[in-house]
């Protein structure tokens, strides 16, 4: 007899069927059989499903069983296909007798029959509902996070003894509930920008980073405060919308880092890996693809520190990405691609020893260790970064003086009004932030007046700025305007948005 259920894999980031047929002969010796292109955590799911029926008083049948993962031609991985099996082998054997094609089954089987956490529910969960599908059958652990997708009905299940139960109609299981999404609670930073002396000017430079998606460059001295700016940064971005949530959330629930307590990410990622990551880590990859440090921090922040010792490669490979917003991972059977709009925030020592230029102390190195560490960062790199900031010493009467400086609360305000513009300005376009903007939307939304020109004619002969970062001047220049209140690029915007620019220019 033969049986189908639905079940999923993943592509990259987004979901695509995948029907698990199962026939069970009459004729032939006994055996057990999966084709599709499985791996080795799915050829194993063949003694997870034997123990897990047989320790749940289900009948294994002592027959020839093949179980097909169409499309054939697509490599399947992991262990969620325990539980399409498992129903698939039930409905054949004829110990249940009911419709499933309205219906999708994920989970990993335990040898008790219990199910267990599962990566990857949400786009399983958003593929349903896509294709119409009535119910979703998840892990009771998963149930949570599935049930953040609207019109589908998902059904949290403890043990395959249970589901059978339901199928056959002795039992019912409940829906879970919808997850209420709140997304406009503020989260304490882990630091607030009031609790940084000094640094007035790498302050305003977040402020307008955060109001407009720029990327930053912190360069200064050690103990300057460059790594504490980073990690208050967090504490001055916008809400995430629910599309932006939503697809954030996907990248952490194929890696499994959901909190299931917390089901959708409510608040933008700040990423921080080590400079001895190796560039799959940082980018993405694998033999079955997956997403990077760069994509767990879409929509949220990606934080460099000690920028120039990240191995080159690793650095250069962030060009496609900073410019585009999404990196492709190729591979000999086809090419997956990930989102990965971020704002890169990278701190750097002014030299090896992190002295140079310093009053107070001494630089130790050589022109020639100097120059060397300099050229580990490469123009199109530095082009790419829209706001470089020199970071001081923090003077001690700076240190000492007990002055109340303003909260990451009240900038977030301001940040969160620019944005809003922003999200008027671009409503109905591919473009979430004044950093999207395509050359397109820079001609007609950053209009200039002859002030305005004239200063970018003396600035682009002056500073050497290359065509890329004649436009990042501008991009910068309307969120300063945004931040103003100003609906016109003005002369003192443009000149604000220049300070800004490296003095190296690809």
């Amino acid at each position: 007899m033969l049986a189908k259920v639905i079940s999923s894999a993943t592509l990259g980031l987004d979901a695509i069927p995948i029907t698990v047929e199962v026939d069970i002969a009459t004729q032939g010796l006994p055996a057990f059989t999966i084709v599709g292109l499985p791996d080795k955590a799915v050829e194993e799911s063949k003694e997870r499903v034997r123990a897990a029926l047989k320790n749940s008083n289900a009948e294994f049948p002592a027959k020839r069983i093949t179980v097909n993962l169409a499309p054939a031609d697509l490599p399947k991985e992991g262990p969620a296909y325990d539980l399409p099996i498992a129903i698939g082998m039930l409905a054949a054997s004829g110990q249940i007798a009911a419709d499933l094609s309205d219906s999708l089954f994920i989970g990993e089987l335990s040898l008790d029959g219990s199910l267990r956490h599962t990566n990857g529910i949400l786009p399983f969960a958003v593929l349903a509902k896509n294709k119409g599908l009535k119910n979703v059958f998840v892990p009771a652990e998963n149930a949570k996070e599935a049930a953040i997708v609207e019109d589908i009905n998902v059904i949290p299940v403890e043990n395959i003894r249970q589901l059978f139960l339901h199928i056959v109609g002795n039992k019912r299981l409940k829906p879970q509930p919808k997850a209420k999404v709140d997304l406009s609670a503020f989260n304490n930073p882990e630091v607030d920008m009031k609790d940084i002396r000094g640094q007035e000017t790498a302050k305003r430079a977040l402020e307008i980073a955060a109001a407009g998606g720029h990327n930053i460059l912190l360069k200064g001295p050690p103990g300057a405060g460059k790594t504490l700016l980073a990690r208050a940064f967090p504490g001055i971005l916008p809400d995430l919308t629910f599309e932006e949530a939503l697809e954030v959330t996907k990248i952490f629930s194929i890696l499994g880092k959901i909190n299931q307590d917390q089901p959708i990410i409510s608040s933008r990622p700040f990423r921080s890996p080590h400079h001895s990551a190796s560039a799959v880590g940082i980018i993405g990859g694998g033999t079955y693809p997956k997403p990077g440090e760069i994509s767990l921090a879409h929509r949220g922040v990606l934080f460099l520190d000690e920028f120039p010792e990240f191995p080159r490669n690793v650095l250069e490979s962030l060009r496609g990405p900073l410019e585009d917003g999404q990196v492709t991972v190729s591979r000999a059977s086809s090419s997956i691609l990930f989102p990965a709009k971020f704002i890169l925030v990278a701190a750097a020592n002014p030299c090896p020893c992190g002295f140079l230029g310093d009053v107070k102390r001494e630089c130790t190195c050589g022109s020639g260790q100097i120059t060397r560490y300099n050229k580990k960062l490469s123009g199109p790199i530095l082009d790419r970064i829209d706001l470089h900031v020199e970071v001081p010493a923090v003077k001690v009467d700076k240190l000492t003086k007990d002055e109340q400086t303003e909260s990451s609360e009240s900038i977030r305000t301001r940040v969160q009004k620019a944005r809003d513009l922003q999200t008027y300005r671009f409503a109905g376009l591919n473009t979430s932030n004044n950093s999207e903007m395509k050359p397109k939307e820079v001609k007609e939304y950053c209009k200039l007046d002859a002030g305005c020109l004239d200063l970018l004619r003396v600035a682009v002969s002056k500073m050497q700025l290359s065509a890329r970062g004649y436009t990042r001047v501008l991009k910068v220049a309307c969120t300063i305007a945004d931040l103003d209140g100003s609906r016109e690029l003005k002369p003192e915007h443009i000149a604000e948005a220049l300070q800004y620019r490296s003095k190296i220019e690809a």
